[in-house]
């Protein structure tokens, strides 16, 4: 049975485009309302999961307090606060496309990582190896470059665990083309993320990080404790695994080979400026029509990469593309860093 981790099955409307390395989601409608506040409900109910992943422990169940922790550790990077003052807050939402800009928190908040997060969570059966945002609240410096770090079910084979690397987009275009540009940045990122050297160095610093979780001897959810047991092993293996590629001990083939690479571009679509909700005729049609075209442009994409020796073929990688079409990018980041807002100073 699959897990459902945050429920979004009962808010979120799954595609059904018949291609495995494709999935797609939108918002759903309620009497020809938007479910935003729903959605966003859901997405306070993964924060505490999001910010300190299973370092911690295993929180199914926390108090209040711990959930404000949680919001104020986001609010606690300097770029998500300018975000909120610099735009939410005059009623505004920044182009990704703007020159001026060139940090990526600032262009999409955090919660393109989020949405992913939680996406993979619901839809992948996933559990977080490394929470950025834990260490980037206690530390003060960005453990890496991979928006994601989970692991969860091998999608070739059921039996087998793999190591899901994720990027994540949260785009808005005057244009209109927001999901083109998400998809040419997403590719942009496998070509510079997936670089041997880069992908050495990363995997040396999440390895480093193997110790900086809650022991066993100190964990005390009596009914949570095997369940932690078990992951704490399977962190183990992975970290065992990592480190030997970042020391060169293992072939970087062999390590492409065996990881998960989610791509979710979460961006303002004019499907919705077209139509009002999706029970209107014409909307699924248009809907999949939009999904395989930016499917379509990734492949595209991915084949323009140099493929050199020593080099890791970008197009043979184990990806997967999430697309979230929205309707306004401003909408759910003022409805996403308000409810945030209150909820750190409840």
């Amino acid at each position: 049975m699959r897990q459902i981790e945050f429920g979004c099955n009962e808010v979120l409307i799954e595609g059904n485009h018949g291609i495995p390395n494709l999935k797609t989601f939108y918002i759903g409608f309620d009497l020809g309302k938007y479910r935003l506040d729903s959605f966003s409900e859901i997405v306070m109910d993964a924060l505490v999961d999001f910010a300190f992943g299973y370092h911690t422990g295993i929180l199914k169940q926390y108090t209040r307090r711990k959930l404000i922790e949680a919001a104020k550790s986001l609010y606690s990077i300097k770029e998500i606060n300018d975000y909120k003052t610099n735009y939410i807050d005059q009623n505004a939402v920044l182009e990704d496309s703007d020159p001026s800009i060139s940090n990526k928190y600032q262009k999409r908040g955090e919660f393109g990582e989020l949405i992913l997060h939680i996406l993979l969570r619901d839809y992948f059966q996933t559990t977080p190896l490394l929470s950025k945002i834990y260490f980037k609240d206690s530390d003060g410096i960005t453990i890496h470059g991979f928006d994601s770090v989970h692991i969860g079910p091998d999608l070739t084979n059921e039996n087998d665990i793999s190591l899901y690397l994720g990027e994540s987009k949260l785009y808005y275009r005057k244009d209109g083309d927001a999901g083109k540009y998400g998809i040419k940045d997403l590719v942009q990122d496998i070509e510079s993320h997936f670089d041997v050297d880069f992908l050495k160095r990363e995997c040396i610093l999440i390895a480093k990080k193997r110790d900086s979780y809650s022991s066993i001897e100190r964990y005390f959810d009596k009914n949570s404790v095997e369940a932690f047991k078990t992951y704490l092993d399977k962190k183990n293996e992975y970290m065992d695994l990592l480190q030997a590629v970042g020391l060169g001990k293992l072939k970087i083939q062999e390590f492409v080979n065996s990881i998960t690479v989610p791509l979710i571009c979460t961006y303002e679509s004019k499907l919705f400026s077209s139509f009002k909700h999706d029970q209107i005729n014409g909307f699924k049609e248009e809907y999949h029509k939009e999904m395989d075209t930016l499917h379509s442009l990734l492949k595209k994409e991915l084949n323009k990469l140099p493929t050199n020796n020593g080099q890791i073929d970008k197009s043979n990688l184990n990806i997967v593309l999430i697309l979230f079409p929205i309707p306004s990018k401003l909408e759910l980041l003022r409805t996403l860093h308000n409810k945030l807002w209150n909820q750190q100073n409840a």
